[in-house]
């Protein structure tokens, strides 16, 4: 679904990514692993239209789309996440929900006026459709409570859910699981198999939970100082030497016991 041919980003002498070549192939949950400073954030800000890269291809469906703004992007159905949850705090669960779908009739003063039977009806469809999101991130519970005041993990659930209230395709998520405690990111992890599995979800994520990152994700892909060091199964990677010396080592074990985690 998306070829990452030969991207590059510099700033000034500094290469955060550096001639990245890989490929997220449809259906699969890839992961994105690697030290800080790897240029793994960078590239995401790339694939997702907030930088530009210096040199190099992003291929979505065979289309170069290097280069395109978010909002292009997120009509061809290509989101992200961010590691810190940009929620609209004043806005309850339900509200930040709502607002979400593109080219909502209300949006346009005109439209409430003349039209406002279409309004009526469109915004009943979108809030029917954030109930069903709240009910299955089990968000329910909060779905007055102004999103501000939300826990950590139920703003990455959130943030989660927003992405269901369009037409996403592909989906980049960064750092799902930062900060976010054992239950909820049980959670998380449920809420990522599901739309991979019944929705056909294309993902791919950056984090450093390997636990998490060794459940979901088939491939994974390793970076290191802005290019691509290794990929392929979690199994594989624990067992390569480049990684275990560039990132993994004495962090983890090669078969580590179940219920650790590394970051």
């Amino acid at each position: 679904m998306i070829t990452i041919d030969q991207v590059s980003r510099h700033f000034g002498g500094i290469r955060a990514v550096d001639d990245c070549s890989f490929n997220i192939q449809a259906g699969s949950i890839t992961g994105l692993i690697g030290p800080n400073g790897a240029g793994k954030t960078t590239l995401f800000g790339m694939l997702a239209g907030f930088i530009k890269p210096t040199a190099g291809r992003i291929l979505l469906d065979g289309r170069n789309v290097a280069g395109f703004a978010p909002h292009r992007l997120f009509h061809l159905g290509l989101v992200r996440t961010f590691q810190i949850p940009h929620e609209f705090a004043e806005m309850t669960t339900l509200e930040n929900l709502m607002v979400v779908p593109p080219r909502q009739a209300g949006e346009r003063v005109g439209q409430a006026w003349v039209r406002w039977g279409r309004v009526r009806d469109q915004e009943r469809a979108v809030r029917a459709r954030a109930e069903e999101v709240l009910a299955f991130l089990n968000l329910t519970a909060v779905r007055d409570e102004r999103a501000g005041r939300l826990s950590g993990g139920q703003k990455k659930l959130l943030e989660l859910g927003r992405t269901m209230m369009t037409d996403a395709r592909v989906v980049l998520l960064d750092e799902p699981g930062a900060g976010v405690n054992r239950t909820l990111l049980a959670e998380i992890t449920r809420a990522i198999q599901a739309l991979n599995v019944k929705r056909g979800y294309t993902f791919c994520i950056i984090e450093h939970d390997m636990d998490m990152i060794a459940e979901l994700c088939h491939p994974v892909v390793v970076m290191a100082q802005g290019r691509v060091l290794a990929s392929g199964s979690m199994t594989e990677i624990r067992k390569d030497p480049r990684v275990v010396e560039a990132y993994l080592g004495g962090m983890i074990d090669p078969e580590p016991a179940s219920g650790g985690a590394a970051s």
